[in-house]
């Protein structure tokens, strides 16, 4: 074996050469400043369609995002081919700060939330008054994720000509939710369509139901055929030919006046996430007697600020009653 005393000639030291090259390695990451502004139609299979100007861009997400992912709605930038041609692949580097976040979890004991929607100004919560029987409880827990995400809900009665709303709609009266009836028949003519479009235009609104309350009857309905074909080529990724609702899907109402997002659908809404300090922002008339709560406090037990709030007449005790139901409905299931 070769030896070297303490004055070697570096030369004439073998070195192995470095496979990956002689760049150094470093934490900084490109800034992409010159990147491209989309939205995210849907996501298929790490796949993400995304709508770049006027034309739907197929893409991936950048490995130095790691684990964070883009979902409908989100404003993401690119880089990369954004020809939209067949067989072409963008790179999505950057996901915008969202202003909202629809978010549920498997079941209320199940830590891992799942984001559905972002950037959605309202919840439409579809349901029949008939044929399947309504759940409020279900209803309930889609009205505690949007207040809790930051959206404002809008309720959409269907099937009005086998059961009146008028019992539903006084459960959350309180609650001073926009709301809309319509019946089967109004649904088929294209009138009910009419109606919810009033509440739609100018947002993005995720529509979210249960099967067999009309909900993809209404967004079909809502989106006409040559604003769906924006998002046609979408399905072509599954290799089905069309598109099924296991996954969310953003279509553009007509006239660009704003955006429906279909969401598969429920069976249950786990709400493991929700802190009911965030609920409350949604009730302004009570958010102020909770100064006096004890901390974390979860406005439904004896030491709780509200109830004397609500006593010296600051705010209708319905309002308070509609607020703890809402709550309850973490420690219930959703066919109570």
């Amino acid at each position: 074996m070769r030896r070297y005393g303490k004055h070697t000639d570096e030369d004439d030291i073998r070195t192995r050469p470095n496979r990956k090259g002689t760049r150094p390695r470093t934490n900084i990451r490109p800034a992409h400043e010159d990147a491209a502004e989309g939205m995210v139609l849907t996501v298929d299979r790490g796949r993400l369609t995304v709508l770049v100007d006027d034309r739907t861009v197929m893409a991936m997400k950048a490995r130095e995002l790691g684990r964070k992912a883009a979902v409908v709605g989100d404003r993401v930038a690119l880089v990369g081919d954004l020809s939209g041609k067949k067989d072409t692949l963008a790179r999505i580097v950057r996901i915008e700060e969202r202003t909202s976040v629809l978010r549920r979890t498997a079941d209320d004991d199940d830590p891992y939330e799942r984001v559905v929607v972002a950037n959605a100004d309202q919840l439409a919560v579809v349901t029949a008054l008939a044929d399947p029987e309504p759940r409020p409880r279900l209803i309930d827990r889609c009205l505690v994720a949007a207040y809790d995400g930051g959206l404002d809900p809008l309720l959409v009665l269907t099937k009005s000509d086998l059961a009146p709303p008028d019992k539903l709609l006084e459960l959350y009266g309180d609650l001073d939710i926009p709301y809309v009836v319509t019946s089967r028949a109004e649904l088929e003519s294209g009138d009910a369509a009419d109606r919810v479009r009033a509440e739609l235009d100018g947002k993005i609104t995720a529509f979210v139901g249960h099967s067999g309350v009309g909900k993809t009857t209404l967004v079909n309905a809502l989106v006409p055929e040559d604003r769906r074909r924006l998002t046609g080529h979408v399905n072509a990724v599954t290799g089905r030919g069309r598109h099924t609702t296991t996954s969310a899907l953003a279509l553009p109402l007509a006239g660009d006046d704003g955006w429906v997002i279909d969401t598969p659908g429920v069976r249950s809404f786990g709400l493991a996430h929700i802190d009911p300090s965030r609920v409350i922002h949604a009730f302004p008339d009570l958010e102020p007697g909770t100064e006096g709560c004890p901390r974390a406090c979860s406005h439904d037990e004896p030491d709780c600020a509200l109830d004397a709030w609500v006593a010296e007449g600051h705010a209708d005790p319905a309002r308070l009653y509609s607020l703890r139901r809402l709550l309850a409905t973490r420690e219930r299931t959703d066919g109570d």
